[in-house]
């Protein structure tokens, strides 16, 4: 699908079928979602450039993300996509400058887009857009929909520091960290996914600002390094968040291993608690000829103390030493 942005705030949907010679002048953006070759071979004879494949957007090489060809600048950015879902994910975005207009390639549909294009048609700018200032516009509500994702993220992980941190008593057993391991492995995995993103962004908006047709705007230029200076603020937040689940995996399984020691030191002390009436049971329970205990009348009463004395005498002495 190909939407087309007009400089005033409307929008309408260009199909391959329709071959018009040209463009119209007032349209400032070309947002391709999910193309189909016929759709890219179609914006690229009405913009005389070439528009990246799904596979293309996916090389990791920098010359090949970041490159100017033909007067048209090439930039490619990995976003988080799916960040409110159980399995998040990053989408790879084609952000082309040409001509005055902005042309997107993307296979997903993130938040951010759909934040951007219904701020762009319900609020239009007094004066016509730009394809330039589309571009600065739409990275800082991408900068904006990352901070709110991290955002939500902190406030998560802090109520699941607490359920993880809760007195042992009001936990539910036996298998209630186990189960917080795969929440702190799921919040993990999403802010790796922002840094990951956040890090493409930052070298995207690094090589825009060493575009000369940035520089010939300084509004946009000025957006364009607020963007990257919220840009590198969201990496250090993300790093630290990062850090604190971090801790939380390692506090995790230090307390499962703590309840998993304890456990072992309940059968530990009640093995070495019933060891010596097993002995004495043992001892008495030998048929040999000669015992002389065996013949008395307090023989059996007196082997019963014997075994009681012996388990008790431990369970104070490990008492008193605080094992227990």
């Amino acid at each position: 699908m190909i939407n087309a942005y007009h400089s005033h705030g409307s929008v309408t949907v260009l199909t391959a079928e329709e071959n018009p010679p040209a463009l119209a002048e007032d349209i400032v953006w070309l947002d391709l979602v999910d193309p189909t070759p016929e759709e890219d071979r179609h914006v690229e004879q009405l913009l005389g450039i070439e528009i990246p494949t799904r596979a293309e957007l996916k090389d990791f090489e920098p010359s090949s993300r970041l490159y100017i060809e033909k007067n048209a600048v090439f930039m490619t950015a990995s976003l988080v996509w799916k960040a409110d879902s159980e399995a998040p994910e990053i989408t790879d975005i084609a952000f082309i400058l040409t001509a005055g207009k902005l042309v997107t390639v993307r296979y997903a549909d993130p938040k951010s887009f759909k934040l951007f294009t219904a701020e762009l048609c319900r609020k239009p700018a007094e004066a016509p857009w730009v394809g330039k200032m589309l571009l600065a516009r739409l990275l800082e509500t991408i900068a904006d929909r990352t901070a709110e994702i991290l955002e939500s993220a902190v406030v998560h992980i802090d109520e699941l520091s607490k359920e993880v941190f809760r007195p042992r008593s009001t936990r539910r057993p036996p298998q209630f960290l186990e189960n917080k391991l795969a929440d702190i492995a799921a919040h993990h995995r999403l802010i790796s996914k922002v840094r990951d993103s956040l890090g493409s962004l930052s070298r995207m908006l690094t090589f825009l600002l060493n575009v000369p047709q940035i520089h010939h705007h300084p509004e946009i230029e000025d957006l364009c390094k607020t963007v990257a200076h919220d840009i590198a603020t969201l990496s250090e937040h993300a790093g630290f968040v990062s850090s604190n689940i971090g801790f939380l995996l390692d506090a995790s399984l230090g307390l499962i291993s703590v309840e998993q020691n304890a456990i072992i030191k309940i059968f530990s002390i009640a093995s070495v608690v019933f060891l010596p009436p097993t002995l004495v049971a043992s001892i008495y329970g030998m048929n040999f000829e000669h015992m002389p205990e065996l013949s008395w009348t307090i023989g059996y009463p007196l082997a019963l103390f014997a075994m009681v004395l012996s388990a008790v005498i431990p369970f104070f002495f490990f008492r008193w030493k605080g094992w227990l």
